[in-house]
Order: C-alpha cells, then structure tokens, then sequence
C-alpha cells in the first residue's frame, strides 16, 4: 500500500482525507498540521506521498515542500490550494511539488491526481494546465521569485505576529540575523512597516486575512 503523510491545520479536513484515502486502499501512516511537522514526519516515517495545504502555519507548503525533497529523496509531494496563479505554481514546481491540486475539484480528481503521482508522473489541475501552456506560448517568463526560501519562512512568521526573538528562536538564528532578514525583506519588497509585510504575506498566501 502507499504510504501517505497528511499536513494540514484543520483536523476535520485531515480526517475527511484520512478516510477518502484509507477506502481506496492508501495507507495513511502520519499526520502534520503545520510544515514543520511535515517535514519531521517525512523524516521519521518516509512516507511515499506527502500531501499538504499551501497556507499552514509557521511554514507553508511550499517550502516544506522544498525541505522535504531535499531531506528525503523520493518522498512526492501533492500540494492542496485555492491559488492557481502562474506565480504560485512555477514557484511550486521549483521547489519540488509533484502534484497541484485546486481545492474546488472534486474527490475523484484528488484520487486521480493520487494516483498519477504515486506512478512517478506530475499531475496539475486542468485549469493550471491550461494557464501555464498559454503563459509558455505568449512567451512569458516564470515569474521570478522575489525572496527566497528563507525570507519566506521569516515574512510568514511576522504576519503571523512573532517578535524578531521568537521567529529568530524557531529558525535558530541570532536576534540580529533576524533583524537582517527583516530588513532585507522590506528593502526587496519596497514596504516600510509590519503592516505592509502582513499586507504582502496575505497576498502570498503565506497566512490567511
């Protein structure tokens, strides 16, 4: 049976996958509610498939993601949002997603989409298809990725109201690398306060408004 881990911080949603998958024969060995427990349960339980929400709290989807890949080799990752901007998705794909799933399909989509993961391949909504291959023939680019995985991780944990010593405490750096990270944060995104940093989390998808 594949073997499964499941992140997501509602605990209702967790146990309604829990069950859509178990009755088509997956094994479901873990679950997160948040990235950093994903990427501790990928590791303890190397599970086949990790299939994770975009907007969790203290790290997003994707960067757990990203972690995930690099930790555990093999792992596959099926990425749950209601973000099907090029944006989102070709940051996705760079950060080693296998799957991009919109939560508005319906449950025998999910398990197709499963499915086509578990065989090794990419699976993508119709809709994000159909967007990336008209983005690809009008001939524009990936939309570059402003700050990288790290100032991600620190950008999300301010709008989620940590001070600069408790975010610096979850990444395990100093207070002043903190401070760095944050200054450099605003300089890249052109903000001047806490409230723009929340405002472009938001838009993100980082944390939720």
């Amino acid at each position: 049976m594949t073997r499964i881990v499941l992140a997501d911080d509602h605990a209702l949603l967790r146990q309604s996958l829990k069950t859509l998958l178990e009755a088509e024969q997956f094994a479901v060995i873990g679950e997160a509610a948040n990235g950093v427990e994903a990427i501790r349960l990928a590791e303890q339980l190397r599970p086949r498939l990790v299939i994770m929400d975009f907007s969790m709290p203290e790290m997003n989807g994707i960067d757990a993601a990203k972690e995930i890949t690099r930790r555990v080799p093999g792992t596959r990752i099926l990425l749950m949002t209601m973000h099907n901007q090029d944006e989102y998705v070709f940051t996705a794909l760079r950060n080693g997603v296998s799957g991009y799933f919109l939560k508005t399909q319906t449950t025998s989509e999910l398990i197709a989409a499963v499915r086509e993961i578990d065989r090794g391949n990419t699976y993508l909504s119709p809709s994000v298809s159909q967007n990336l291959v008209q983005s690809m023939l009008n001939g524009k680019p990936a939309a570059a990725e402003r700050l990288s995985s790290r100032e991600r991780q620190v950008l999300q944990l301010i709008a989620e109201g940590r001070t600069t010593k408790e975010f610096a405490d979850i990444l395990g750096v100093s207070p002043r690398t903190g401070e760095s990270h944050r200054a450099n944060i605003m300089e890249k995104l052109g903000v001047r306060d806490t409230a723009g940093l929340v405002r472009y989390a938001i838009r993100l998808g980082l944390v939720q408004p």
